[in-house]
């Protein structure tokens, strides 16, 4: 018997937008540690060895994807947390409960519930901080404050640069944990795009 590649209305609608989290996640990410390794600070023949280098696009390509790619990153994480968002209170309930009956919940459960909190908190952060950059002017003096955030830019870079070391590494994890899952729907999404080819009836000729 074929196995059905019909996916329910909600399931595709949750697949396009976890997709368009990934995607904007994968160009943040991917660029974040680029900058993470490859300074534009520098001169040439100065203290910087990749001053001048380029990997696979120039600095300024890879400024556009880490911007953009946060952007859509943000947009999507908030469309699926409203989208989610009773499952959110419903579960953020029933662990509360559980919790508090000590030790009713599994050892693979409490380290899923610990990887995503790390997820959202580190995600907070990184998308706090990526906004300042964003809107920020970069105004005030060199070791002074920023009179848009009250806050000095070393601050905020420290802070968006490790949240989104932590937060890759906790998505990563959760990718891993929940691989299987991932595959199976992606994979089903994509044959429900073509129509089942029905079964060929056999004809009996009755005499």
């Amino acid at each position: 018997m074929a196995k059905s590649n019909r996916l329910s209305a909600q399931t595709r609608k949750n697949w396009l937008v976890d997709a368009a989290v990934f995607a904007g996640a994968a160009a943040a990410s991917v660029s974040g540690i680029y900058f993470l390794f490859v300074t534009s600070g520098g001169y040439q023949g100065g203290r910087n060895p990749f001053y001048g280098v380029q990997v696979i696009f120039n600095y300024a390509t890879w400024n556009d994807l880490h911007t953009w790619g946060g952007v859509l990153m943000i947009a999507a994480v908030a469309v699926h947390f409203v989208m989610h968002w009773n499952w959110v209170k419903m579960m953020a309930r029933r662990t509360w409960a559980v919790c508090r009956q000590c030790g009713g919940m599994s050892k693979g459960a409490y380290i899923n519930v610990a990887i995503d909190a790390v997820i959202a908190i580190s995600f907070l952060l990184a998308a706090v901080s990526g906004l300042y950059f964003l809107f920020s002017t970069g105004g005030g003096y060199e070791g002074g404050r920023n009179p848009a955030w009250d806050a000095s830019r070393a601050v905020w870079d420290v802070i968006h640069t490790w949240s989104g070391v932590v937060m890759i590494v906790a998505a990563v994890l959760h990718f891993y944990i929940h691989w299987r899952w991932v595959k199976n729907v992606t994979v089903k999404f994509f044959r429900s795009l073509f129509p089942e080819k029905p079964d060929r009836a056999v004809k009996v000729e009755v005499k």
